[in-house]
């Protein structure tokens, strides 16, 4: 058997464990760290929204050799002063982005690519996206999510129960507030591939979750009737059986995931992947996290307000109390049996006898 296999035979038995539920503030301190790091982003930079969302004006042609800096000069020549973004899109692709323009202002753009890099008008993609199109692409994306959430909230409930249900979207807002605010930090644009890896890491994370608290729910069927541990420490022995499959599973969704950010748009220059695999390898990350130490936290702490939990931590503790107190008695009367048998085994100790006076 392997090290690796055997740590988590060990964990799966309880012979070894990690006291992660009974640590749950340090986790929060964690996430709240995080957490005013998003804030912050969010305040301060916001979220760069594509022209998908706000509406405006693209421009994409093929050119081995024009640079940023000479398509921004180009544009800017035409006398426009607005928002203005230019990517290189792999090594033979350049794109423009603008905000909303009017039919003078888009020809004098393309002349501009035209008269500048010599490409026809014809082999240039342009794409104007209005205003009122960009907001009603936002408002379906956030009836998406709204939607995504009240079905994951029923189909939780009733499959499980309604605490873990509770937990488990309080773990997926988690995920999404501190993804969304380091994709705020770092600045991408936000695209409907963003918002598309966002709904990814909400299953992927509630995957996850949903595996937690299935071991969760099997270690505390018959747990008030047991009296062997309380509920917090079953939902902590959960997690030790479960943890080294969770590492596990993460770890083999990012390897593709940080092959498409890292060599896809890092090395390669994909840059339509970048949305996407930000949003996917932050989200993961996070996902697996909160899995662990967020969800499993909050659920224990729902229910040791129940007053059947309760009144079983009470028994547990008092069954504690009482096998510390016979453990005590037994080593007391052990040290007694074995001072009367050394006494037993040296005998009546002789006294000396005294000489009479004369």
């Amino acid at each position: 058997m392997s090290k690796t296999q055997g740590f988590g035979g060990r964990l799966y038995s309880g012979e070894k464990s990690f006291n992660i539920v009974g640590n749950a503030k340090r986790w929060y301190i964690v996430s709240a760290i995080f957490t005013l790091i998003s804030i912050g982003a969010l305040a301060v930079q916001g979220l760069h929204l594509g022209i998908e969302f706000k509406g405006g004006s693209s421009y994409t042609f093929n050119s081995t050799t024009a640079t940023v800096e000479q398509a921004r000069s180009a544009v800017k020549a035409t006398g426009f002063t607005g928002e203005l973004i230019i990517q290189k899109v792999g090594d033979d692709k350049v794109r423009i982005q603008t905000g909303s323009l009017t039919t003078a202002e888009s020809d004098a753009v393309e002349g501009a690519i035209v008269s500048t890099f010599g490409v026809p008008a014809e082999a240039i993609d342009t794409q104007i996206i209005g205003p009122s199109w960009g907001k009603e692409i936002t408002k379906k994306a956030l009836y998406g999510l709204i939607a995504f959430l009240i079905v994951i909230l029923l189909f939780l409930t009733m499959t499980f129960e309604s605490k873990m249900a509770i937990a488990a979207i309080v773990a997926v807002v988690h995920d999404v507030f501190i993804t969304v605010g380091i994709y705020a930090l770092v600045g991408f644009d936000v695209t409907p591939a963003t918002v598309i890896g966002f709904l990814t890491i909400l299953g992927y994370s509630l995957y996850d979750t949903v595996v937690v608290f299935d071991k969760v729910r099997e270690n505390t069927r018959s747990i008030t009737s047991t009296s062997k541990s309380t509920y917090s420490q079953a939902t902590n022995f959960a997690v030790n059986q479960t943890i080294v499959r969770s590492i596990n599973t993460s770890v083999i969704a990012l390897l593709p995931v940080a092959a498409i950010l890292f060599v896809g748009a890092g090395l390669l220059g994909a840059g339509t992947l970048k949305d996407l695999a930000l949003a996917l390898f932050v989200g993961m990350i996070v996902g697996a996290y909160s899995s662990i130490f967020i969800a499993p936290a909050v659920l224990a702490q729902l229910r040791e307000k129940e007053p059947a939990m309760i009144a079983l931590a009470k028994r547990v503790n008092a069954r504690g109390s009482a096998v510390a107190a016979a453990g005590a008695t037994s080593s007391s009367d052990s040290g007694q049996v074995a001072t009367a048998t050394m006494t037993e085994r040296r005998g009546p100790r002789n006294q000396p006898k005294r000489k009479g006076r004369k």
